[in-house]
């Protein structure tokens, strides 16, 4: 699974309109509203790099009020999570 971090500046009079239809595009799997640079900032979760473009750049860049997007590919995952899972299954020994 290929995961993206994709930030998001909008026309500040359609932050909610345009983070519900964000979520509702198959391959985001969250939106957050958030302070800071960007408005919004999606999680897109899709099998190929090849479908980030027609997530990202077709559907997310183009939805109404939409200003801006910047795409982080993210390599690897850390969370307290993943590692416990890792030790369970002896991959930290």
């Amino acid at each position: 699974m290929i995961t993206a971090v994709v930030l998001i500046t909008t026309a500040a009079n359609l932050i909610p309109e345009a983070a519900q239809a964000i979520a509702d595009i198959p391959g985001i799997s969250a939106v957050y509203s958030v302070t800071g640079e960007v408005d919004l900032i999606a999680i897109a979760k899709v099998r190929r790099h090849e479908d980030l473009a027609g997530v990202i750049a077709e559907r997310v860049s183009k939805t109404p009020g939409v200003v801006s997007t910047k795409t982080f590919i993210a390599f690897q995952t850390y969370s307290a999570q993943d590692l416990d899972e890792a030790y369970d299954l002896g991959l930290g020994d």
